[in-house]
């Protein structure tokens, strides 16, 4: 326990809960890094499409842009009303529940698990993309260094989310100072030069144009560029995280974010099209991504190019951060309503969800390692369950002010829907524009994991009804009981299990199993070492079961009499009594056979509920009363 708390910090109280809370300037550290890190890779996605373009793709950075912030604005304005209508959390599978259903909700929460899970990796392959930009060494390491970050980021989420919100702050503002001072720069070298600005060292060639710029190639650019809107309903998933008043709080934190994150967008588009900066192909040797390009042309490779590019890199392997605060948030909410396993909703020692965390892992790790942690091949997964999301939360606030009766309702409602016929163009165009790229992959697993919430919310169901009484319990005169003891040999195990036995019951039955050639009398040392203490104790005599094992079965012997003596007296509690040798130390244990493990296991799989187990444990090595060790007889002879 002492290494727990040195790892992760001592264990924290649940009325140390509100001490835990964030404000919105570590709101946005915890909260927002998944939109803010976009900046970096949303604008290159877009441009990436618009290779075969050749130079002719820079001038559609800025209107792609233009657009994506206009639906951005839209969307943040739709969370805010979020954010005040359901200060509970868990943003859009709650909207959606409540207001369109329980199916709708399910999709919702299917949406936000994948989405989250594909931030993480997304995020973390990013920040090495933009790593391996600058230091090319590190390149054939891109995987090895992004499961390093994972963990890392694992480590800091178990130890609480106050830590994690603080100790990211640095690198959050160090990022946006970074960055916003290299766009002021570029911006005021754009005006003064008539906005042909000269880059401070020489850019990478543009590919050589061979297509020519169609509506299908447009809609592919604006779908990658969509991409830099995921994570803005990451505050209305949290709201309960933030201090009182929590909406508040949380509004603040959401404007800070969404305001940043535009001005950031803007800022980039304007600068690629006038430095006329095209992107390189993602994977490739050559490659260098687009803010690191834009970077070096405004203030050269220098002391502070390489801390913007550090800066960058933080923030992008951080931004995974917001899903490891929202999604085991979402899975908790899920797992309150019966449709997730409900460990998801039990908090441990520093008051954070470990399973959702753990389980957060592991995917994105299994993703990292598929994907071989190149970020373009995880993009076209990426905006599907972001803009399902965006779809359903904002149908689901529309009928939210249908029944609302607030004055405003009207209002809200119609900027509610002008947000879900956004998000559902825009979803639509992701899903037919990228869908042979790999959004297939959502477009399938996405139904899996609804139908598998539905699974296990009828297994509740199923288990609910069986376990339910109707009124009072009842409570009766105890019925008969069978003991059923096992012993192999007459030692310290089979005393105490036998004491145990007749505190249950007068119907004792002692199972042995003959080993096969075995000179063994198992009766006589019976009649020898038990009975006169039976006689003399003025106890029942117990029903002494000899089983032969002529295929040298232990387990299935005793198995088959259990049935047989549950079938002979259907109307009694049968207990099986099992001696169980338990060591000092875990590797002592390898030592002996693990039969009493195994008996133990069948006997919950394949018993009834007639069927009792009781552990009858010998702690080794804690106490040896001096009645035992003066039995140097049987002690001799018994064998683990």
């Amino acid at each position: 326990m002492a290494i727990l708390d040195l790892i992760l910090g001592r264990p924290l109280s649940s009325e140390e809960d509100k001490d835990e809370r964030v404000g919105p300037l570590a709101g946005v550290s915890v909260f927002g890094l998944d939109a803010l890190s976009s900046a970096a890779y949303g604008p290159e996605a877009a441009l990436t499409v618009l290779i075969p373009l050749g130079i002719a793709g820079v001038g559609f950075s800025l209107p792609i842009t233009i657009a994506v912030s206009a639906i951005l604005t839209i969307v943040y304005f739709s969370y805010r009303q979020t954010i005040s209508g359901y200060p509970q959390g868990a943003g859009s599978y709650t909207v959606a529940k409540e207001n369109l259903g329980t199916y709708a909700g399910l999709f919702a929460a299917a949406a936000l698990m994948i989405d989250y899970t594909l931030n993480v990796a997304v995020g973390i392959s990013a920040g090495v993309g933009a790593l391996t930009s600058a230091l090319p060494f590190f390149q054939p390491y891109t995987l090895i260094l992004c499961l390093f970050i994972l963990l890392m980021l694992t480590f800091f989420n178990l130890r609480g989310l106050r830590e994690s919100g603080l100790a990211f702050m640095p690198p959050t503002y160090l990022f946006i100072g970074c960055l916003v001072l290299v766009l002021l720069l570029g911006i005021v070298k754009a005006l003064a030069s008539g906005g042909h600005p000269q880059p401070v060292n020489p850019l990478p060639a543009p590919a050589s144009p061979h297509e020519q710029i169609t509506l299908w190639l447009f809609l592919k650019a604006f779908a990658a560029g969509c991409t830099a809107m995921t994570g803005v309903e990451a505050v209305s998933n949290g709201v309960q995280a933030f201090k009182e008043p929590v909406v508040d709080s949380a509004r603040r934190t959401l404007t800070l974010i969404v305001a940043i994150l535009i001005l950031l967008l803007l800022g980039i588009a304007y600068l690629v099209s006038a430095y006329r900066i095209t992107a390189t192909d993602p994977g490739s040797p050559g490659y260098q991504s687009i803010l690191s390009m834009l970077t070096e042309a405004i203030v050269g490779r220098g002391i502070f190019y390489y801390v913007t590019i550090a800066a960058i890199l933080l923030v992008l392997c951080l931004s995974a951060n917001t899903s490891f605060a929202d999604f085991p948030r979402v899975c908790r909410t899920v797992s309150q309503d019966g449709f997730l396993p409900l460990v998801f909703a039990v908090r441990g020692r520093r008051l954070v969800y470990t399973q959702g965390i753990i389980v957060l892992t592991v995917l994105a790790g299994s993703l990292l390692i598929c994907f071989n942690g190149v970020t373009d091949k995880l993009i076209p997964l990426f905006a599907v369950g972001a803009f399902l999301a965006f779809t359903l939360s904002q149908a689901g606030m529309v009928m939210h002010w249908s029944k609302s009766k607030d004055r405003n309702a009207r209002l809200s409602a119609l900027l509610n829907g002008t947000g879900a016929i956004a998000t559902t163009i825009t979803f639509l165009i992701v899903i037919v524009t990228k869908f042979v790229e790999g959004a297939w992959l959502v477009v399938i697993v996405m139904p899996l994991l609804f139908i598998l919430m539905l699974s296990i919310n009828r297994h509740y169901t199923r288990i609910g009804r069986e376990v339910a009484v109707s009124g009072p319990i009842r409570l009766e005169r105890p019925s008969k009981m069978i003991a059923v003891v096992p012993i192999d040999y007459l030692n310290a195990l089979a005393e105490k299990a036998l004491q145990v036995a007749y505190g249950l019951s007068q119907n004792i039955h002692v199972v042995h199993i003959q080993e096969e050639q075995s000179s063994r009398d198992f009766s006589r040392e019976w009649s020898l070492n038990v009975q006169p203490s039976i006689a003399r104790a003025g106890l029942a005599k117990p029903n002494l079961v000899i089983l032969a094992s002529p295929y040298r079965k232990v387990i299935t012997p005793i198995l088959n009499y259990i049935w047989q003596l549950e079938g002979k007296n259907p109307e009694t509690t049968i207990a099986v009594l099992v001696p169980q040798l338990i060591e000092s130390r875990w590797y002592y244990s390898l030592l002996h056979n693990r039969r009493a493990e195994i008996l133990k296991t069948l006997l919950l799989l394949k018993g009834r509920n007639r069927i009792l187990i009781v552990n009858v444990p010998w702690n080794l090595e804690k106490e040896l009363p001096a009645k035992i060790a003066d039995r140097k007889e049987l002690r001799d002879r018994f064998r683990a």
